[in-house]
């Protein structure tokens, strides 16, 4: 048994819970700033995490959403150690507040700059998605009742067969071109980027990019390291992997998650476009 891997799972559905109490009462969305909203699941979830986590793993600096480093050398300092946890409590809020379901509890493990662990949980259908990357990586997707499945992506190599997801509400201008180049004809809109990479990790998509810079670390690291643990590549538009331990929280150049067969063909139309 994963001793890290189930704790977290324990702690992601403790926290989806919450979420998912607060989804069927009437809440108040606050903004944070430019469509940025927060609601009482956000905080609420994302307290009940950063305690827990400092309860099982003493020590591991944990940056979360809403309690970001206050400072870019509080991040760099934080991001010094070999292992950091990226939490976001509740990945897509604007669905949450929304009543669309496309929203997930995300708790990821970086170690030595690099996504290793993570849980992604849909308080809504109750499912989790988990992978640990390793020379013995292990994916697997549990159901509401507890019952667990093994993910792998497809292994699709024609883009114009292949499923694209998008941005339901932050469509980059660059999905279009690139989805026109690889001949994709099924686009797909979804709320959450971790719901959006799970989709690739279960194999109901092969193609995820997002080109915009909006999103953080904590919207990547628990998705990736599922994805990759799944067999599936991940990285920025250039195709260089996310460095969790440079020191700010931003992705600066975007993202693009794929199936194994498909990463450098995606990679190659983006090349070109840009």
């Amino acid at each position: 048994m994963d001793t890290d891997l189930e704790a977290v799972l324990s702690i992601a559905r403790e926290a989806a819970e919450i979420v998912r109490a607060v989804y069927r009462t009437p809440f108040a969305v606050e903004m944070k700033g430019p469509n940025d909203p927060v609601t009482r699941a956000d905080r609420e979830a994302n307290t009940l995490i950063c305690a827990r986590l400092a309860e099982v793993f003493p020590g591991v600096p944990i940056i979360a959403e809403e309690t970001p480093p206050e400072s870019l050398a509080e991040a760099r300092e934080m991001v010094r150690h070999e292992r950091v946890f990226f939490v976001d409590p509740l990945d897509g809020t604007r669905e949450f507040a929304d009543r669309n379901p496309e929203f997930a509890v995300m708790i990821g493990l970086a170690i030595a700059g690099r996504a290793a662990l993570g849980v992604v949980v849909m308080p809504e259908s109750g499912e989790a998605l988990c992978g640990r990357v390793s020379s013995s990586p292990v994916a697997f997707v549990e159901g509401p009742d507890g019952a667990r499945r093994p993910l792998c992506v497809t292994d699709q190599r024609d883009p114009t067969k292949a499923t694209m997801m998008v941005s339901r509400s932050h469509r980059p201008r660059l999905v279009e071109p690139v989805a026109e180049r690889l001949g994709v004809r099924r686009i797909v809109p979804c709320g959450s980027v971790g719901v959006k990479v799970a989709r690739v990790a279960t194999g109901e998509a092969e193609i995820y990019v997002h080109g915009g810079s909006g999103a953080k670390l904590w919207d990547t690291c628990a998705p990736e390291a599922i994805l990759v643990a799944a067999g599936g590549r991940f990285s920025d538009l250039d195709g260089d992997p996310i460095d969790y331990a440079y020191g700010g929280l931003a992705l600066e150049n975007g993202l693009v998650a794929t199936n194994a067969a498909l990463f450098d063909t995606v990679i190659e139309a983006l090349t070109a476009l840009r």
